[in-house]
C-alpha cells in the first residue's frame, strides 16, 4: 500500500467499533488495568523471579495439566524455544538434520537463525500446501534428529493433517528413533479440527512449543513442554541464550487470562469461519477450502491496491475492521488476504460479512 493508504488503514482500524478479529484493549493503560484486576481474580500475589515462582510457575503447572506433559518451561519467545528444542534433539541424536515443511516459520521468518546459530540442516518434509504424512517421512533417507510439524501450518492457510495422519507420522518417527517436535504456536486453535483433547494431541510428540500472544492474546511469551530431563536441559539453554528474564509476571498473567477467557471460544470462532467461507462466492478461493481453524487465506483476481482502497473505505464508513490488507501473490493478477476470526466476529452475521468481502474483493481488472 502507499504510505497514504497505509495511514488511512491504521487510523480506520484503530477507530473501528467492531472487528471480525480478536478484540484488544485500546491502549496500554487499559490493558495494564485489566491485568491488575486479573492478578486479584487469579490470586497472583507475588512476583516471579527469573522465570520461577509466582505467575510463571502457575502458568507452567496449568500447561502440564492441559497438554499432559511432565514438565514445561517458560520462554520469552518462540524462536528461542524452538531452537532450544531442536538443538537438544540434535545433540542427543548425533545428527543435525531436521525434516520440516518448506513453509515452516523457522525457514520463512527467522532469518536463517536455526542454521547459523545451531548448525541445523534441513530436509523438506512437505512442500507448499501439503499436510504432513508418514509417507513423506519415509521418502527421507538416513538419520534425522527430529521432525517438526507446524500445527497448523500458518503460511498454508493454517492447514492441518487429520488426527490419524498425525498419529501415523508419530508412529513412523518412533519406529526410526526420530524425535517429533510440534510447533504449536496455534495449537489452541487446532484442537477443534482434531476433535481430541490437547493432551491427546501432545501425546503424539516428544516436545511441544506453544505461544501466548497469538490466539491467546497475551503480551508475549511462549513455553516448551516435554520430559522432565529434556526441560531441565532446556532451562539451561534458556539461560545460556539470555532468555531468563528478571521479571515475566505481566506476560505470564496475560497468558493465564488467555487460557481462561479465549481458549473456550476457539471452537466457536472456527465454526463462524467455516460459515463465512461457505457463503463466499466461487470467485473467491478459500485455503483450505473448508477452514481447519479460525484463521485461513482467501484469494481473488484483481489489483490488491484497488481492493485495499475499497477495504479502507468500508472500514471508514461502517466502523468495522474486516480482515487484513490484501497483497499480491506470485501469480499475476491474483491477490490474497488472511482472515483471523476472533470473538469480535461472534456477534456478527457471517453470511452478511461474506457478501461485504465479496463486494470489496470484486475483480475490477
Amino acid at each position: 500500500m502507499t504510505d497514504d493508504l497505509a495511514g488511512r488503514f491504521r487510523k480506520a482500524y484503530a477507530a473501528a467499533s467492531e472487528t471480525t478479529s480478536w478484540r484488544r484493549p485500546a491502549d496500554p493503560a487499559t490493558a495494564f488495568a485489566a491485568l491488575a484486576a486479573a492478578c486479584t481474580e487469579l490470586g497472583i500475589d507475588e512476583w516471579d523471579l527469573y522465570a520461577g515462582h509466582g505467575a510463571v510457575e502457575r502458568l507452567e503447572q496449568e500447561l502440564t495439566t492441559l497438554l499432559g506433559k511432565p514438565a514445561a518451561a517458560y520462554f520469552p519467545s518462540g524462536v528461542m524455544a524452538q531452537q532450544v528444542a531442536l538443538r537438544i534433539h540434535a545433540d542427543r541424536s548425533g545428527s543435525r538434520r531436521v525434516a520440516l515443511p518448506d513453509l515452516s516459520h523457522l525457514l520463512v521468518h527467522e532469518e536463517d537463525g536455526p542454521r547459523i546459530l545451531q548448525d541445523l540442516r534441513f530436509e523438506f518434509l512437505t512442500r507448499g500446501f501439503q499436510p504432513p504424512h508418514v509417507d513423506q517421512l519415509a521418502a527421507i533417507p538416513g538419520r534425522l534428529a527430529a521432525v517438526l510439524v507446524e500445527l497448523p501450518l500458518r503460511d498454508a492457510g493454517c492447514l492441518l493433517p487429520t488426527f490419524e495422519e498425525l498419529a501415523d507420522l508419530s508412529a513412523g518417527c518412533r519406529e526410526r528413533g526420530i524425535a517429533l517436535h510440534v510447533d504449536g504456536a496455534r495449537i489452541w486453535e487446532s484442537q477443534d479440527h482434531f476433535g481430541r483433547s490437547l493432551a491427546e494431541i501432545a501425546e503424539l510428540a516428544d516436545t511441544v512449543y506453544v505461544s501466548f500472544y497469538k490466539g491467546l492474546g497475551g503480551l508475549a511469551g511462549s513455553a516448551l513442554l516435554g520430559s522432565e530431563d529434556l526441560i531441565a536441559e532446556a532451562r539451561l539453554w534458556r539461560r545460556r541464550m539470555g532468555g531468563t528474564i528478571y521479571r515475566n509476571t505481566a506476560e505470564a498473567v496475560s497468558a493465564l487470562v488467555g487460557l481462561r477467557d479465549r481458549l473456550p471460544l476457539m471452537a466457536d470462532c472456527a465454526a463462524w469461519a467455516r460459515s463465512f467461507a461457505a457463503a463466499l462466492p466461487e470467485s473467491i478461493t478459500v485455503q483450505p477450502p473448508v477452514p481447519h481453524t479460525n484463521q485461513f487465506l482467501i484469494f481473488t483476481g484483481g489489483d490488491p491496491d484497488k481492493i485495499n482502497e475499497r477495504l479502507v473505505a468500508y472500514a471508514e464508513s461502517s466502523g468495522l475492521a474486516l480482515g487484513s490488507p490484501w497483497r499480491a501473490t506470485s501469480e499475476p493478477g491474483r491477490a490474497v488476504s488472511e482472515l483471523n476470526i476472533g470473538d469480535g466476529a461472534l456477534e456478527l452475521d457471517p453470511v452478511e460479512l461474506a457478501a461485504a468481502v465479496a463486494e470489496i474483493a470484486a475483480d475490477t481488472m
